[in-house]
C-alpha cells in the first residue's frame, strides 16, 4: 500500500525528510497554489504523543498570523496519516547559505538576525516558545527577508518541558531540564547570530557532556566577533535567563539600537544587498 496522502493536492518532489517526517512540494489542485506539506513519519503515526505534538504545531502555527513565520493553511489527520500544509517560503535556510557563502558581513548577519527575531517576538506575544532556533529553521529570501520554519517542538510558556533543543543552540536552562522561556530563544537566536558571524558555533564539543558544561560555564566568546555587536553576543549568550533580554522583541530593539549606532541608518540596505544575488532556484523550499 502507498503512503497516504492528502487528498485535494498533486505532490510533485520531496523537499527533504528526518526522523519525525518528510516534507514535500504540492499544488493545492483546485487553486493552483504551490504549498509545502509535512507529513509525520508513518512510524510515529501509531503513537499518540507524536500525534498530539504535531497537532499542537499546528494548533501553534494556526495561531500565528506573521509575515515572519511560514504560515500554516491547513491541518489534516486521518486514521493512516497527519499532514501540516504550508506556506511554501521561496528561499534558502540560513544553514545552506553559512555552507555555501562562509561568514556573512555584520549588516547581512543583523538582517537576518532581526527578520527571524520578528518572527519570534510574534510567537512569544502568543506565549509560544519556539525551543529549537537554528540555522536550518530560518529560511532567507531572495529580497533579504527571513522567516522562521519549524515550531515542530515548540511549547506553550506555560508547559513544563524535558530536555529539547539542538545541543550546540541549547541554553544553560534547557541542558538543566528546567522549563524554557523566551529568553531561551533569546540565546538559541544569538548562538545562531554568532555562526553567522564567524563561520562556526560558539562552543566546540565532541560529545554532549562536554558541550553541556561548556554552554553552562564556558565564558562568552564575544572578543571572536566584531567589537560592534560584542554587546549584543554578550547579552543574548548569558548564562542566566534574567541577563538576557526578556523576549525577542526586546532582543530586537536592543539590536537596532546597536546596529544603528555602528552601521548607520543604511544597515538593513547594506545588508540586504549581498542576499539579493541569492540563487533560490537550487536552494531548498519549505
Amino acid at each position: 500500500m502507498s503512503a497516504w496522502t492528502v487528498p485535494g493536492y498533486a505532490e510533485s518532489l520531496e523537499l527533504g525528510a528526518g526522523a519525525s517526517g518528510r516534507v514535500v512540494l504540492a499544488v493545492h489542485e483546485v487553486t493552483g497554489v504551490p504549498v509545502a506539506v509535512k507529513y509525520l513519519s508513518e512510524s510515529l503515526h501509531t503513537r499518540p504523543g507524536f500525534v498530539h505534538g504535531f497537532r499542537t504545531e499546528a494548533r501553534l502555527l494556526g495561531g500565528l498570523d506573521s509575515p515572519h513565520v511560514a504560515g500554516l493553511y491547513e491541518y489534516v489527520e486521518s486514521p493512516d496519516g497527519a499532514a501540516i500544509v504550508m506556506e511554501l517560503v521561496d528561499g534558502v535556510s540560513l544553514r545552506a547559505l553559512l555552507a555555501g557563502r562562509g561568514p556573512l558581513d555584520p549588516e547581512a548577519a543583523l538582517l537576518i538576525l532581526k527578520g527571524s527575531l520578528l518572527g519570534l517576538a510574534d510567537a512569544h506575544r502568543l506565549g509560544v516558545v519556539h525551543r529549537d532556533y537554528k540555522p536550518e529553521n530560518v529560511l532567507v529570501t531572495p529580497d533579504g527577508a527571513s522567516k522562521l520554519v519549524d515550531f515542530g517542538i515548540a511549547v506553550d510558556t506555560r508547559a513544563r518541558a524535558g530536555v529539547a533543543g539542538t545541543p550546540s543552540y541549547m541554553a544553560p536552562e534547557q541542558w538543566r531540564g528546567e522549563p524554557a522561556s523566551p529568553a531561551t530563544d533569546v540565546y538559541a537566536a544569538t548562538a545562531t547570530f554568532f555562526e553567522c558571524l564567524t563561520g562556526r558555533k560558539p562552543y566546540p564539543g565532541d560529545n554532549i557532556a562536554e558541550l553541556a558544561l561548556r554552554h553552562v560555564d564556558a565564558p562568552v566568546p564575544a572578543e571572536d566577533v566584531p567589537e560592534a555587536v560584542r554587546s549584543l553576543v554578550r547579552r543574548g549568550l548569558a548564562k542566566e535567563a534574567s541577563h538576557r533580554p526578556a523576549d525577542a522583541e526586546a532582543f530586537v530593539a536592543e539590536l537596532e539600537a546597536i546596529a544603528g549606532t555602528a552601521y548607520g541608518p543604511g544597515w538593513e540596505e547594506r545588508g540586504r544587498g549581498p542576499l539579493a544575488l541569492l540563487d533560490v532556484a537550487h536552494g531548498e523550499h519549505h
